[in-house]
């Protein structure tokens, strides 16, 4: 049987300090023989929109670019 977890207003400020003010991400809580032994955080950020190199170019730029790599003998393929 487990034994029950050990406490007090020391780890409850711990963990509480870990929470504050984080947006993104998680808390872990190792537990050893019913006693907490570690704390872990792991913030992410996420960015609302893609990066400029993320974005997909657009029709015209797609186009020049086909118009661009023809004119060498290159095939170019463009997979969406």
């Amino acid at each position: 049987m487990a034994k029950p977890l050990e406490l007090d207003a020391q780890w409850l400020e711990r963990i509480s300090e870990q929470v504050t003010g984080l947006n993104y991400g998680h808390v872990t809580i190792t537990v050893h023989d019913g006693r907490i032994v570690q704390i872990d955080r792991t913030e992410r950020t996420r960015y609302d929109g893609p990066s400029q190199k993320q974005q997909v170019p657009s029709e015209s730029s797609q186009q020049s670019k086909q118009r661009d790599n023809s004119s060498t003998g290159e095939a170019l393929r463009i997979v969406q």
